[in-house]
């Protein structure tokens, strides 16, 4: 099977569902022989990033670098799920040119449902004055003006935001393998 490399790019507030969806996105796929990459910002900040903060400054070389990675991986074919809060549009564009073949996906929940997921415990640390800069609160998320695919994970389960995403990287597949001239 010929393999197009595409990075899918998913973007939300802390608890939105970024990293279950992702997860999910690449067993199933990887389960059907695609080579995929999962570049997790939690995992990402605890190594290639370590030396970053949370200003805006940081977190744009965050995901600068992140986007260097990916960029990387989807030419050599392979499919990258980014899971990064990445809160800022004008580098997650900058990313976007940079890559080419990118789809977008914006994990959409309230900020009351991330903080009540809360699986970091980061909200509760906010609130008691332990963290500041937190995006969605006291630092802003700019969310995106037209993903390619948006997750409303208040209103649809696991399956059906997985589903289209693994539909849209299918459709990917069959059109860079028909633009080549190549069979399906």
């Amino acid at each position: 099977m010929e393999q197009y490399g595409v990075t899918v790019w998913f973007t939300g507030l802390s608890g939105a569902g970024k990293t279950t969806i992702s997860s999910e996105v690449a067993k199933i796929l990887r389960s059907q022989g695609y080579k995929v990459e999962i570049l997790d910002g939690d995992t990402i900040r605890k190594s290639l990033t370590k030396d970053l903060g949370f200003s805006r400054a940081d977190r744009d070389e965050n995901i600068r670098r992140i986007g260097f990675i990916a960029n990387l991986l989807t030419r050599n074919g392979i499919i990258v799920l980014v899971a990064a809060i990445s809160p800022y549009r004008q580098v997650r564009e900058e990313v976007r040119q940079t890559i080419g073949n990118f789809v977008e996906v914006y994990v959409n929940a309230s900020i009351e449902t991330c903080e009540k997921r809360d699986v970091k415990g980061l909200y509760k640390k906010f609130r008691a004055g332990e963290i500041k800069g937190f995006t969605g609160i006291d630092d802003p998320y700019e969310f995106p003006l037209n993903p390619e695919i948006e997750c409303q994970t208040e209103r649809e389960n696991l399956e059906q935001s997985v589903e289209k995403i693994i539909n849209k990287i299918k459709e990917l597949q069959v059109s860079n393998s028909l633009s080549l001239g190549c069979q399906p």
